[in-house]
């Protein structure tokens, strides 16, 4: 008995069918695409608006004066008293946030090589890596609360020392989010090769792994560093912020963020015009950080 092989019958192409699906594709690609560049341009035009405006006011207030001379009363109406400056402000704000990074980056670090390389798919690495997400993500004045109640309520009273753990808390799940990151980025053939060469793990990841992800690494440290730069609600539960220069950790100490929220709100026009300056100066600040995390990351050779 014979069997009969029919023919695979294919589909038929209807020139007016594709001509019109063609027309149609065309005008949702041009609709799609000029809303992505309509919705870049107001983005891009509310971006350049903010960097115009602080660029413009906080030129108007920037004075040599202002790196040199601590705060002063208002001297406004008044030409020959003494105009203040944010030299408390910037020394204070380059105390805490070193100090916050030299914390924060060690235990950051080490957590972050934990989960890339001790803990992975453990249920302990994955609660640790839970909790580090929620502190990436969490309110930074929740911090700020919780090292008033640690710290600043044992202790009496405001001081540096509690504004900087407040910083540092916030710079450890930035670095070990991007310490965790790169070193999972690394090829496990690399990690194999040295091993089977007879060194030990802890000399692999500090000789080998840590050298290979280290233009990623310096990269989130300087994102933390310029995360914490601006921030203001953890200092206002921690550091609170002072008038005068002062370098003792044990008192309340000033910062740029503290300082251009006070001034800001005094409602007079000198003090406000200070405020804008040092705007502009902690917007400087962490645009150079970001230029030079860029340069960090490329590509030598």
């Amino acid at each position: 008995m014979s069997t009969t092989t029919l023919p695979a019958l294919s589909p038929v192409k209807d020139p007016a069918v594709a001509a019109s699906l063609g027309r149609r594709r065309k005008r949702l690609d041009a609709l799609l695409r000029w809303f992505c560049i309509g919705a870049t341009a107001l983005a891009l035009l509310f971006l350049a608006s903010i960097l115009l405006t602080l660029i413009l006011r906080g030129l108007e207030g920037l004075h040599w004066t202002t790196f040199t001379r601590e705060f002063q009363p208002t001297t406004y109406g008044d030409p020959e008293a003494p105009t203040g400056g944010l030299l408390h402000a910037i020394i204070g704000s380059l105390i805490q946030t070193a100090i916050a990074t030299a914390v924060g980056t060690p235990i950051g670090l080490l957590v972050g090589t934990y989960l890339a390389e001790y803990a992975r798919g453990s249920l302990l690495g994955n609660a640790v890596r839970f909790v580090s997400d929620v502190l990436l993500s969490a309110p930074s004045i929740l911090i700020g609360l919780f090292i008033y109640q640690l710290v600043v309520l044992p202790m009496g009273g405001f001081s540096g020392i509690a504004g900087a753990l407040a910083l540092a808390i916030i710079v450890i799940p930035v670095v070990v989010r991007t310490t965790e990151d790169m070193l999972q980025l690394l090829p496990n053939t690399l990690r194999e090769a040295v091993v089977g060469l007879g060194a030990p793990k802890w000399k692999m990841i500090t000789l080998v792994a840590y050298r290979a992800a280290l233009p990623g690494i310096v990269t989130g440290i300087l994102l933390a560093v310029a995360r914490i730069a601006g921030e203001t609600a953890p200092l206002l539960l921690t550091s609170f912020g002072n008038s005068v220069l002062s370098t003792d950790l044990a008192r309340s100490m000033s910062s740029l963020p503290i300082a251009i929220y006070q001034q800001a709100n005094s409602g007079f026009p000198d003090l406000i015009a200070i405020a804008w300056a040092g705007a502009l100066i902690v917007t400087a600040g962490v645009l150079v950080l970001n230029i030079v995390a860029r340069f960090a990351v490329r590509p030598r050779g």
